[in-house]
């Protein structure tokens, strides 16, 4: 066996996180529920930082100065402390001055300094923290710090989801046992170009700044840049990836990428799945298309067509919507060298309708709807241009009325 056969697998229990990462989760306050509601990751001495983040200009002051602190520092941080509740966006002055307090008093229990923590947040617009609340419990939330607590990290920065999002996976180079592991909110506000989440990632290899920026980017734009809930982006979207550890030979660096990869697709896709109201994942898979960039693009703009979530949602084999939202994405292409496929049976070959059976294509849509969480709810739909040699993937959800409800009585 080669040295480069290293394979990932998923490890289920949260306690074997990354070397030196510790994490803590819990109730503050910050919420009217009694749910946990602040988070806070620290990384060891070291450690290389990389952010992205919404690329919306109405945003979270705590944006503008995340990415601040990442570049003056050069990625060289520690810590992250993370509240769920309220977005504390649109607040102003009173928001920038919270993200100063919590920042200064979580790094002075660390015994760190302020411009080595980060602060996301996420929650209601307009609202700013029950900052009281936050400092008073930011000594509990220390003292949660542990190897183990990597789930209740998870738990406590959720808001709508109706799911944890959390992966961990490892594998071994030469010898060396070595660990990614992530962790991710999101349910509604969905659009690539990120989305109202938030993503972390610890990885225990040693990687240089601008390597890392690198395949963290690669990373992102085939996972979070590539899903669809609403079309909607909000103002506090944050991916934070952190490096540490011991180097690893630049021959290696490929294996770590496909490591990337695995735990942001498998976090992006549960976002997807978990969008609110939704009851299936839909994955749209674009073949022949002239370059990688055109393939997400077309596939992005099927996940995110409002027509196209409604046919799934009401398990209606409406080929001309996906046709349709190709169309539309910018991409050129000739219809009449498409062929198109809904599970596995094609609908268009070469543009020209062929024969098939509707009512087929309609129980595998209802197949898939009754398949939520039992990673047998995806509805795959797939589109070759015939036009090029390269391909991408974009995922996305059904559109139900239980969004609707969700979304309309949000604040009330």
């Amino acid at each position: 066996m080669s040295q480069f056969d290293s394979t990932w697998s998923f490890v289920d229990e949260g306690n074997d996180t990354p070397n030196g990462f510790l994490f803590a989760g819990i109730s503050a306050g910050l919420k009217a529920s009694k749910k946990k509601d602040l988070a806070l990751i620290l990384a060891p001495e070291g450690s290389i930082f990389s952010g992205m983040f919404t690329q919306s200009i109405v945003r979270a002051s705590c944006i503008d100065i995340c990415e601040e602190r990442i570049k003056k520092s050069s990625g060289l941080l520690r810590a992250i402390l993370i509240n769920s509740g309220q977005a504390n966006a649109c607040t102003g002055n009173l928001g920038l001055q919270h993200f100063q307090i919590a920042t200064a008093k979580i790094a002075e229990i660390l015994g760190i300094k302020e411009e080595e923590v980060l602060m996301c947040s996420t929650g209601v617009i307009g609202v700013p923290i029950k900052i009281s609340h936050l400092v008073k419990n930011l000594p509990n939330l220390v003292s949660d710090l542990k190897l183990n607590n990597f789930q209740n990290a998870a738990e406590a920065i959720l808001t709508t989801d109706l799911t944890l999002k959390k992966v961990l996976i490892e594998t071994c180079i030469q010898g060396r046992r070595i660990k990614i592991a992530g962790f991710a909110k999101g349910s509604g506000m969905i659009y690539p170009n990120m989305a109202t989440m938030l993503a972390f990632l610890t990885c225990d290899v040693g990687i240089e700044k601008e390597v890392w920026d690198k395949m963290i980017s690669i990373a992102v734009k085939k996972s979070f840049n590539a899903i669809s809930v609403d079309g909607e982006t909000s103002t506090n979207d944050s991916f934070v990836g952190i490096n540490a550890g011991n180097k690893i030979e630049k021959r290696f660096l490929p294996i770590i990428q496909k490591g990337l990869d695995i735990v942001c697709q498998n976090l992006a896709k549960n976002i997807a799945r978990d969008g609110e109201g939704a009851n299936c994942l839909l994955e749209v898979l674009v073949q022949g298309a002239k370059n990688n960039d055109d393939a997400i693009i077309v596939a992005k703009s099927i996940c995110n067509s409002a027509l196209v979530k409604t046919a799934i949602h009401g398990c209606d084999p409406n080929w001309g919507r996906i046709i349709s939202a190709a169309g539309n994405s910018g991409v050129e292409f000739n219809l009449n060298h498409v062929d198109l496929y809904i599970g596995s049976d094609q609908i268009l070959k070469k543009g020209k309708l062929i024969k098939y059976d509707s009512k087929k294509v309609t129980d595998y849509i209802k197949s898939k709807m009754k398949g939520r969480y039992l990673l047998d709810d995806i509805v795959q739909i797939i589109i070759n241009l015939n036009s090029g040699e390269s391909n991408g993937t974009a995922w996305g959800c059904d559109l139900s009325k239980r969004y609707i409800e969700i979304n309309s009585e949000y604040t009330t």
